[in-house]
C-alpha cells in the first residue's frame, strides 16, 4: 500500500504519487508514459505530470493497479 508521507519529492503536485517503495519496474513508465518517468539518479520512477482528461486518468489508475510493489497512490 502506499505511504503518501513516503511520497518521492521528485512527484509534480497532484493526486497521483509514487513512494520510495518504487523498484523501477518500467510498468508505469511504459503503461502511462505521458505522466511517468524514470529519475536515473535515483532508480525510481515519479509522476512527473499529473493527468488532466478522463483517458489519463485512467491510465494512470492502470499504472497505479498494476504497479506490483504497489508504489502509486492517489490521493
Amino acid at each position: 500500500m502506499p505511504n503518501i508521507l513516503d511520497r518521492l519529492p521528485q512527484n509534480a503536485p497532484g493526486r497521483f504519487y509514487v513512494d520510495s517503495t518504487c523498484i523501477d519496474c518500467g510498468l508505469c513508465p511504459s503503461t502511462a508514459p505521458n505522466h511517468f518517468r524514470r529519475d536515473d539518479e535515483i532508480g525510481q520512477s515519479f509522476v512527473f505530470r499529473q493527468p488532466e482528461t478522463e483517458e489519463e486518468i485512467a491510465l494512470c489508475r492502470e499504472a497505479l493497479e498494476g504497479c506490483p510493489t504497489e508504489s502509486i497512490g492517489e490521493e
